[in-house]
C-alpha cells in the first residue's frame, strides 16, 4: 500500500524530492522540511497532487 509521491518547495515552486509513504498511516498530505537547491536554503515543502 506505499504510494510515491514528489515534494514541491512552497516558496519556488520546484519539485525536488520523490519520497514514498504508506497511505494507511499517512492519508493526509505530507509537509517537510526540506533543503532546496533553488532557494538555496531550507524550506517547507508539501505533497504535490
Amino acid at each position: 500500500m506505499r504510494v510515491q509521491f514528489t515534494l514541491r518547495c512552497n516558496e519556488c515552486r520546484e519539485e525536488n524530492y520523490q519520497m514514498t509513504k504508506n497511505k494507511k498511516t499517512h492519508p493526509d498530505r505530507m509537509e517537510v522540511k526540506k533543503y532546496c537547491p533553488r532557494c538555496q536554503k531550507e524550506t517547507l515543502h508539501r505533497e504535490k497532487k
